[in-house]
């Protein structure tokens, strides 16, 4: 979701007339010495005299009832998610009103506690809020800046459930390549020793016919560097680690090994290093996405947790003291 768009700024305004509003109550009600004269705000403390408990009094309660009301429209969210077809607004609606009511729950619970953080439960509370409130702003953040650092750096961008089986199907092609470049017996002693497949008759395992005669250091020096690097790269789970990773070594790697092999294998090269390329660009979206979505782990059961905690000091503030 963009942050800055020409729909937002009647939300940005809610926010800002809410938030004065809020303010312009709590000095009138608990400061009224700091109102200029001439000017009358209704009061809303109560029979509780002086400052003692701003959660306590009519006008705490509502800030703290307004709050608790936007946490549990904002758990909502997940829900609207998943009916699709529900006729109550569209998900972009949800999502954002979910973002600025709950930037309006600061100043809310803010004037809620009076600037204090009360006992042990108000304390864990409060920072239970804080927490879901700082994750919650760190993904919006995120999903702004994200989205276009993924354009830049991604040429092309794969749908998140294909990207393991495009990886398997590198593998595949690159093992393909090595059983045309090698002798057929060399490739099955080296898929028995790797324990990927189980020994076939050469006939069954090989569907691909082998190149033509060439030179054979060249495909040698080949088969030696798909051994080395680029297989274990392509089969790697987190391939960050290898060297292939690095854009910069890789493009060093493949110029050395043109420049070992004859002319005639260039394009061989050429599709190997695409599938390695591909390979660090599936990476790169991987880690974005992940950075994209992952602070969801920590928001969403915090967010849950938060609803619960506060009903139940609700509850305890009204029916037990």
């Amino acid at each position: 979701m963009r942050i800055f768009n020409r729909v937002n700024i009647i939300w940005f305004l809610f926010l800002s007339l809410g938030t004065v509003a809020a303010c312009l109550l709590y000095v009138s009600t608990f400061h009224p010495q700091r109102v200029p004269v001439g000017v009358r705000f209704p009061q809303l403390s109560g029979d509780t005299p002086g400052y003692i408990n701003v959660g306590a009094t009519p006008l705490g309660l509502i800030f703290g009832s307004i709050a608790f009301g936007i946490f549990i429209f904002a758990g909502l969210l997940g829900l609207r998610k998943k009916i699709v077809l529900w006729r109550i607004g569209t998900v972009q609606s949800w999502l954002r009103a979910h973002i600025w009511l709950t930037l309006l729950t600061i100043p809310l619970v803010m004037l809620h506690t009076g600037f204090r953080l009360g006992g042990p439960m108000t304390t864990l509370l409060v920072t239970l809020y804080a927490i879901v409130m700082v994750s919650g702003i760190y993904g919006l953040t995120l999903q702004h800046y994200l989205p276009r650092l993924m354009n830049e750096r991604l040429s092309t961008e794969t749908v998140a459930e294909q990207i393991p089986f495009i990886r398997a199907q590198l593998c595949e092609v690159a093992e393909k390549m090595r059983a045309r470049l090698a002798p057929i017996e060399a490739f099955t002693t080296h898929l028995a020793s790797t324990a990927r497949i189980a020994i076939k008759p050469v006939t069954e395992v090989f569907q691909a016919a082998p190149l033509e005669a060439g030179d054979p250091a060249s495909e040698a020096v080949l088969v030696d560097f798909i051994d080395r690097q680029v297989l274990p790269y392509l089969r790697a789970g987190d391939s960050n680690r290898r060297r292939l990773g690095n854009p910069r070594y890789s493009e060093d790697v493949f110029r050395m090994v043109k420049l070992r092999v004859a002319a005639e294998y260039s394009p061989q090269i050429e599709e190997i290093q695409a599938w390695c390329d591909q390979r660090r660009m599936l990476d790169v979206q991987t880690r974005l996405q992940h950075w994209l979505h992952g602070w969801l782990f920590i928001h969403v059961p915090l967010s849950y947790l938060l609803i619960l905690m506060t009903a139940w000091h609700a509850f305890v503030t009204l029916f037990r003291y």
